[in-house]
């Protein structure tokens, strides 16, 4: 497969890079390759930045204030954004609920919710996975009854990322058990986080972070209004976003970022260090991450294209998030290698450089590359875990 670009295309990147190189806050882009972790108001300034620039949502169309580029286009801008270090754009509100809103929701919904997660003035997060229903999702159990002119939401979402900050939460929530599928009693409902009977518990995952919590809803009145579609078709809308998330879960263009950090960094001597492009071995596992790296850029790619001609992502998605978070574990693994004594885990506070970004590396300023292993254990299951997309695979593509 020949991937060339046409002048205009050209064009477009070199535009996209200045605007990383000129317009990026520094400060944010200082956090960013120190390893420390962004706050709310990072995220938000961010998001903003891009908003002004008519960049704050690269995959919607421009009827409804997005950019409407080309898939070539949008290829494009993610190598970019990876390759400057910048991070990636709060997914919940602009990849994952807007493009339902705006392709199943009515047009109250649309007028009133997609210019403030345009602008990210309002702040997202995801209620699907339950305590009980995580990648078995139809056996979810919260339910959302009808009393008069609202629902009276019970029940608890797990694994709700960020949901510390979030105003809003789109929830997937059973409001029928009487029918012969579990999953045509599920409906799409969005639920105002700031409401009596909302209340957020913090779960504190292995690198120490309060990344994820579990929401808990009691007794919260959900005006009839916030349903999305139709009653019982939730979990129809629920698939075409999880299909999106997981061909964005598979990071083909930071993994690429990340690897060509990692043979330039090979080939410093970091304090007095003989460099480690003289290890053949791990050298050759580069080689091998760079190859299948170049075939899942192509998977996307067709993806992309595919997507333009009007198609949501289908079983390819799942072939997106397998090799996608399998071959990141495998980045994670390398760095971990390389990063040999000075991967050891001591305090949290220490994982504020990568190994060989500052030379006084082992001065009390060790690798942040075990805290970043550790933490993506989790890529594999979240989106729906490996093991299910391989289901999906077998019976789509393979016809099992």
């Amino acid at each position: 497969m020949n991937v060339t670009f046409t002048e205009e295309e050209l064009a477009f990147r070199r535009e996209v890079r200045t605007f990383f190189e000129t317009e990026f806050p520094q400060d944010i882009l200082q956090k960013q390759n120190r390893a420390i972790p962004l706050t709310r108001d990072d995220m938000v300034r961010w998001h903003k930045v891009a908003y002004e620039r008519g960049w704050g949502a690269p995959n919607w169309p421009k009827e409804y204030g997005g950019t409407g580029w080309s898939p070539v286009q949008k290829y494009i801008f993610a190598d970019e954004q990876a390759r400057a270090n910048a991070p990636g754009y709060l997914s919940f509100g602009v990849s994952m609920v807007g493009p339902i809103i705006y392709t199943f929701g009515n047009e109250e919904q649309k007028q009133r919710f997609l210019p403030d997660i345009l602008k990210l003035d309002t702040w997202w997060c995801q209620g699907y996975s339950e305590p009980g229903a995580g990648s078995d999702l139809a056996s979810l159990k919260m339910r959302a009854d009808r009393h008069g002119d609202h629902y009276l939401v019970n029940g608890t979402k797990t694994w709700t990322t960020l949901g510390q900050y979030a105003d809003w939460i789109f929830c997937l929530a059973r409001t029928n058990s009487d029918v012969a599928r579990r999953q045509e009693g599920i409906s799409f409902i969005l639920i105002d986080m700031n409401q009596p009977g909302v209340s957020v518990t913090p779960i504190i995952l292995l690198d120490g972070e309060h990344e994820v919590n579990e929401v808990h809803f009691e007794d919260v009145k959900v005006p009839l209004e916030n349903l999305v579609g139709e009653e019982g078709k939730g979990w129809t809308y629920g698939k075409v976003l999880l299909q999106h998330e997981r061909t964005g879960i598979a990071g083909v263009a930071v993994s690429k970022f990340q690897l060509s950090r990692l043979r330039a960094l090979s080939e410093r001597s970091i304090r007095g260090a003989a460099p480690l492009t003289g290890n053949s071995t791990f050298m050759r596992k580069i080689a091998a991450a760079e190859v299948e790296l170049k075939a899942l850029e192509y998977t996307e790619l067709r993806t992309l294209a595919s997507v333009a001609s009007g198609k949501a992502p289908g079983p390819e998605s799942s072939i997106l998030k397998i090799a996608g978070t399998e071959l990141r574990q495998q980045i994670d693994a390398l760095y971990l290698e390389a990063s040999g004594y000075y991967a050891l885990p001591y305090v949290r506070e220490q994982y504020s450089v990568d190994f060989a970004d500052d030379e006084r590396v082992g001065e009390g300023l060790d690798t942040n590359s075990s805290m970043v292993y550790f933490n993506d254990r989790k890529v594999s299951i979240f989106g729906g875990s490996n093991e299910i997309q391989k289901n999906i695979i077998a019976k789509h593509v393979l016809g099992l």
